[in-house]
């Protein structure tokens, strides 16, 4: 078939993050996109890591300058930011960041094309479905990629988008749906821990018999902001080559990073509230600590990491600064957290602890057992 396809792309539509990698059409450079984003108000970069997250701003919040992207003006009327500077306003203003779309998508028990992100957001905040979160990211990628190969539009290239093993048919179906909607409507879904086990492979081709000589299983564990996906894949020799057959698909695991980040805003909570005095948070605070919680979390775990941080919750409208509260974390904490409490050291023949339904909170039915070696 003739194509004028100059690059195969590689697109990892994450909970938390995209990111994008592509090589020339017979070429085996692999070089990751950086895409250009708001770092700051005003200020676009070129980052590895593209957030997946909207800011959705009131009219007359942000200034449209603060706002445009070198691809297009700010619509005045949309005031809508994403990647890094929508985290940054996200950890400030409760209730207006639309995060983890990608779990939501494959929450089956919700209507994911029906507006309800942000969760928990007021009513007067504009909201999105799943499906068009999902779809608006797949488009802001193909805008940054045409705005840089302008000669080589992405949607004529030989394109991969990446989903959980565990995805079911429905949240497959939708996540193609996002990419017709985002303007790419030809590309092949590849199993993450498949992509993972392949990245393996090309990494390894040149020892891969020795590598693979004593093994007749290959188990992949891919933990991910939002999802824990398992994979076993059998090894086979034919002709003195390794022949790899996927002969098992863990369960849909709502458990990654969003879950630890939850942990901490939870411990937090109860450092800022010690009597018990205040009610409990709102969704949209709740969804600022947890951002706040998170950049705490990638600070102290951090090779240069400072001994402790302070996480200060900040206050709503007139009380913006009068009524915020701090609450320390430690770097010995926030590893006891989340490596014993994620991924502490269990029985070979321990099983997972199996409640009638999994924990649901925050909107999402996270898995009722949140030690991930377990689940392995």
């Amino acid at each position: 078939m003739k194509t004028s396809a100059q690059y195969q792309v590689g697109i990892d539509l994450g909970t938390t993050n995209t990111v994008v990698a592509y090589a020339k059409i017979g070429s085996s450079e692999i070089q990751l996109f950086d895409i250009e984003q708001l770092v700051a108000p005003g200020e676009v970069a070129p980052r590895p890591l593209l957030p997946s997250l909207r800011f959705h701003a009131t009219q007359g919040e942000l200034a449209a300058a603060d706002m445009a992207l070198p691809w297009a003006e700010a619509d005045a009327t949309q005031p809508v930011v994403f990647g890094r500077w929508a985290r940054q306003l996200g950890a400030q203003v409760p209730g207006r960041l639309v995060t983890s779309a990608k779990s939501w998508l494959s929450h089956s028990a919700v209507d994911r094309s029906a507006a309800i992100l942000p969760w928990g957001a007021a009513d007067e905040i504009s909201k999105i479905s799943p499906l068009d979160a999902s779809a608006s990211y797949l488009a802001y990628v193909r805008a940054a990629w045409n705005h840089a190969f302008p000669k080589a539009p992405l949607e004529q290239q030989d394109i991969v988008l990446t989903v959980p093993a565990s995805f079911d048919e429905g949240a497959r179906a939708l996540t193609v749906q996002a990419a017709r909607q985002a303007g790419l409507p030809k590309l092949r879904l590849l199993e993450e821990p498949q992509a993972a086990c392949y990245d393996w492979l090309f990494r390894h081709q040149a020892t891969l018999n020795e590598e693979l000589a004593e093994s007749k299983l290959l188990l992949v564990c891919d933990v991910g902001g939002g999802t824990t996906d398992l994979s076993l894949i059998q090894i086979e020799l034919k002709d003195g080559q390794p022949q790899l057959k996927r002969i098992g698909v863990g369960n849909h695991l709502m458990l990654g990073g969003d879950n630890m980040d939850l942990a901490l805003a939870h411990l937090v909570e109860r450092r800022l509230n010690p009597d018990g005095s205040a009610a409990a948070l709102s969704a949209g605070r709740l969804s600022q600590l947890i951002e706040r919680c998170r950049a705490a979390k990638e600070q102290l775990l951090a090779a240069d990491a400072p001994e402790q941080v302070l996480v200060t919750l900040l206050g709503s409208g007139s009380k913006l600064i009068g009524g915020s509260r701090s609450a320390e974390l430690t770097r010995a904490e926030v590893a006891q957290l989340v490596v014993d409490g994620f991924f502490p050291r269990v029985s070979a023949h321990g099983s997972a602890k199996q409640k009638r339904s999994g924990l649901v909170e925050f909107g999402l039915p996270y898995a009722s057992d949140p030690a991930v070696t377990r689940h392995i």
